[in-house]
């Protein structure tokens, strides 16, 4: 009996070569041909799941919004209930930061993909719709915390919640060693325990 393939397990596994490939040799690379190779499968394999490069690339930047997304949400089950709205915070900034191989894959595919968005409209319109979601549901958190007294009724959500952001901009000063990983994590620290009142 033939075996069954899975599919997703397969858009997967083609996904995360082209993590691979722009990771290793940039987004210019991830051509059909070239993630085929790194997959291990055929050119007409992965034809058979994207029909062009275009849906390669966005079902691999949403894959790897997923994947960060469960690892914050695993994170988060570890921080207690109900977790601390300065926990969450943190976990979340510190997975946009490349702390970790799981992560550091995840940024530098966004990072590629943010490239790949400034020349061609279609991206950029997934891209801007995904980074429009991450960044509200970080200011709902912020407003929520306000509303629960965790942060003064006089700081602006929104105002916090682009300089939260702000603080993923530390990202090329980590891939390019300027400052280490521990150093990202104390400046995250340091502008939480600012943005937060006392009583945590």
């Amino acid at each position: 009996m033939p075996k069954q393939v899975d599919h997703r397990e397969r858009r997967e596994t083609i996904a995360r070569a082209l993590w691979r490939v722009a990771e290793q040799r940039g987004i210019a690379h991830t051509s059909v041909r070239e993630v085929a190779q790194e997959a291990g499968i055929s050119h007409g394999a992965v034809q058979h799941y994207f029909a062009n490069r275009e849906e390669m690339l966005a079902f691999a930047m949403e894959f790897a919004s997923e994947q960060t997304s469960l690892r914050v949400a695993e994170s988060v089950r570890e921080l207690g209930d109900p977790p601390h709205p300065r926990d969450i915070l943190r976990v979340m900034l510190a997975e946009m930061l490349p702390l970790h191989p799981d992560a550091r894959a995840t940024s530098r595919m966004s990072a590629a993909y943010v490239l790949e968005a400034l020349h061609d409209a279609n991206v950029h319109t997934r891209a801007r719709e995904g980074l429009t979601h991450g960044r509200d549901l970080i200011e709902r958190i912020v407003r929520q915390a306000i509303a629960d007294g965790h942060i003064t009724p006089d700081r602006d959500p929104a105002a916090e919640t682009n300089l939260l952001l702000a603080l993923t901009g530390l990202t090329p000063l980590i891939e390019l060693g300027v400052i280490e990983p521990r150093e990202a994590l104390t400046a995250v620290d340091h502008h939480l325990n600012r943005l937060f009142t006392e009583e945590t």
